[in-house]
């Protein structure tokens, strides 16, 4: 027993073992500082009433939880959320795998299309939502502009001014910039799949549309996992689109779970309902990653 504590402790405590301490110190006091800390002293705050300034007053239990709970506009919060990551990962995914197959094509100009599709990806999300905020401005909007030269629409509206209109001009965008992920991803994986698999299934009288479905669908499944489950993450947490387009407005119609936890807290200054809310995203996400890994270790076992 003693030779064994005396090996351990050679080992964890050698010079490369101390060298190693010293150069990972920075890091793990960067994220104790800056992620775990906050992390737990938000859980923490979601047990407590706040005054204005943050500060914990008193120890009230999970009555935070059950004032949200009670709160209707919470529900409608939670329904948008899904309403949005869902619809908003789904036709990513599904313009995402066109765009691929695409661009997988050899033709002239392909490279030019190519870096086309990467602009959205690759411009910063606040700027992406400043430009379709001049986009969707209901007087100089290039939108209401086009469609009333075109003649297809004489008055149209102001996108951001109705609820229907502003969530699903939200969304759009947020796709918009979403889109060229999957795009990249599936057409990286496409071009990994070895040609002769094709070549044997044309060869067997395959068409393009059963080679598709054979050959690049598993070629691509686990990236196809991986992407849409971080799709799904990002998404749910997108707060720069509805924040800079609508502020949550109008009439909350735009406001999800993210963005509500920022207007309760900067806004309302109510930091536990922020808290509570930020504890309930937390885990939402913490179940589907959980459950999704599950999910794909399990298909990989198989």
């Amino acid at each position: 027993m003693a030779d064994a504590t005396a090996s351990l402790r050679k080992k964890l405590w050698n010079p490369e073992a101390r060298l190693a301490y010293v150069l990972l110190a920075p890091t793990a006091v960067f994220l104790i500082a800056f992620m775990f800390y906050p992390i737990v002293y938000v859980f923490v705050m979601s047990f407590f009433r706040t005054n204005k300034l943050s500060d914990l007053v008193r120890f009230v239990g999970l009555a935070n939880f059950i004032d949200r709970f009670h709160d209707q506009e919470f529900w409608w919060a939670a329904l948008r959320s899904l309403i949005w990551t869902s619809s908003g990962v789904a036709v990513k995914f599904l313009a995402g795998m066109v765009i691929a197959v695409l661009l997988n094509v050899r033709y002239r100009g392909r490279k030019a299309a190519r870096m086309a599709f990467i602009i959205p990806w690759a411009s910063s999300v606040p700027i992406s939502a400043l430009l379709w905020q001049w986009v969707y401005h209901p007087e100089f909007g290039l939108l209401n502009h086009t469609l009333q030269v075109s003649g297809l629409w004489a008055n149209p509206p102001g996108w951001l001014g109705a609820p229907l209109s502003a969530f699903i001009a939200c969304m759009w965008v947020d796709i918009w910039i979403g889109i060229p992920f999957f795009a990249l991803v599936f057409l990286a994986g496409m071009q990994s799949i070895p040609q002769e698999l094709y070549e044997s299934a044309h060869m067997d009288g395959a068409g393009p549309i059963r080679s598709f479905f054979s050959i690049t669908i598993p070629g691509i499944r686990e990236l196809i996992q991986i992407s849409t489950l971080l799709s799904a993450i990002w998404t749910f947490n997108d707060f720069n689109v509805i924040y800079i387009l609508t502020r949550a407005g109008p009439a909350n119609s735009t406001n999800i779970l993210i963005t509500s936890v920022y207007m309760n807290a900067f806004v309302d200054l109510r930091f536990d309902w922020a808290a509570v809310q930020s504890v309930v995203t937390f885990l939402i996400l913490t179940i589907v990653s959980v459950i999704y890994a599950r999910f794909y270790f399990r298909q990989e076992n198989n």
